[in-house]
């Protein structure tokens, strides 16, 4: 009897969370994005083969072997692959305002600091919120058409910030002085969420940046010879993981006082530095045989095969044997083996706190 009490009350419950949590699909008919390189999916086209080469069989202008983490995202919210938005699609199911090399500044920011030279594009996040502004009237009509259209849709903000810190870096600037970037950096960040906030967006995610400590290109270029300058579990260059550090830690700030500010939107955070420290620590628990620090597509005599000379797609590079053994696919962008692990954090959890697949209204 008391077995059979207690596989009523499982059913029930079961019950009870099929009702409570909607299905994804049902849950958001639309998908925006902003952002650079990590999640750009043909805004620039940049690249060619091996970009693209694991799902598409050809480039897209991804900067990487297949698919990105907002790809995995569409997907599992039964969406269409983001078309980009300087293309000309019908965006009624989302769009992507991604560019790569795209910084969360103002060019101006940089000129006045004699760093324009180092700009590939200008595509801030205020022009990108633009771009989607201008568009909005020919993807839902009317403004409360659009207000009503908005509370289905799920934006993805970011990740912002690593263009706005490698300009400098890439200059030679003192990691000490590029760290003064970053209060403007967050600033930009607070007011962009406003602005779609007053858009009609309900429904946010803001990543934080990757912890660039880790990625192949800094550490070959920026090598230190001592060796308390990396993480004894992680084999990270600390001090660039720092500014990584500074940066999150001043956007969940900023993000905890949108909240209070807008307590009817929901607005979480996804801890892309945690996700990739997690997998650095342990790789092969995430399937990642040939670590987390090597890089597949270019070459280098090094122990993370990366060479300024060699880039991806460049004179003498090759590509590793199994690209879904690594993390890092060109030096400073991940395979599509990990973005989808990551994505897989931020839908499923702990990484996006409450996951995307769970509505926060639930």
């Amino acid at each position: 009897m008391n077995n059979l009490l207690r596989f009523a009350h499982h059913l029930l419950l079961l019950l009870l969370l099929c009702y409570l949590r909607p299905s994804s699909s049902s849950r958001y008919d639309a998908l925006f994005n902003f952002g650079d390189s990590m999640s750009d999916t043909g805004n620039v086209q940049i690249s060619t083969l091996p970009y693209g080469m694991t799902f598409f069989g050809n480039a897209t202008g991804r900067c990487s072997d297949g698919r990105l983490v907002i790809d995995f995202i569409a997907q599992e919210l039964g969406l269409p692959l983001l078309p980009p938005s300087q293309e000309d699609h019908d965006f009624r199911r989302g769009a992507n305002f991604a560019v790569v090399a795209a910084t969360t500044l103002a060019f101006d920011f940089f000129n006045d600091r004699d760093l324009s030279k180092g700009l590939w594009v200008n595509a801030s996040l205020h022009l990108q919120i633009d771009r989607f502004r201008r568009l909005l009237p020919s993807i839902c009509g009317a403004a409360q058409e659009c207000k009503e259209f908005l509370r289905r849709s799920l934006f993805i903000v970011g990740e912002f910030g690593g263009n706005d810190y490698s300009t400098a870096l890439f200059f030679a600037r003192p990691v000490g002085e590029v760290s003064t970037f970053v209060p403007h950096v967050i600033d930009a960040l607070r007011h962009g969420v406003e602005r779609l906030i007053e858009l009609g967006a309900v429904d946010l995610v803001v990543p934080g940046v990757l912890p660039v400590g880790c990625f192949p290109l800094y550490l070959t270029n920026y090598r230190s010879l001592d060796p308390d300058d990396y993480g004894p579990r992680t084999g990270c260059a600390r001090r660039y993981n720092a500014l990584s550090w500074l940066h999150n830690t001043l956007l969940r700030r900023a993000l905890d006082q949108l909240r209070r500010k807008h307590p009817a939107v929901s607005i979480r955070y996804a801890d892309y530095y945690s996700q990739i420290i997690d997998i650095a620590v342990d790789p092969s628990k995430y399937g990642f045989t040939d670590g987390a620090l090597r890089t597949c597509c270019g070459g280098g005599d090094n122990i993370y095969n990366y060479d300024q000379k060699r880039r991806c797609n460049e004179k003498n590079y090759s590509v590793c044997a199994n690209v879904s053994t690594h993390v890092n696919w060109d030096g400073i962008h991940m395979t599509e083996a990990a973005h989808r692990v990551i994505a897989d954090g931020w839908l499923r959890g702990p990484y996006v706190d409450p996951p995307i697949l769970i509505s926060s209204s639930s």
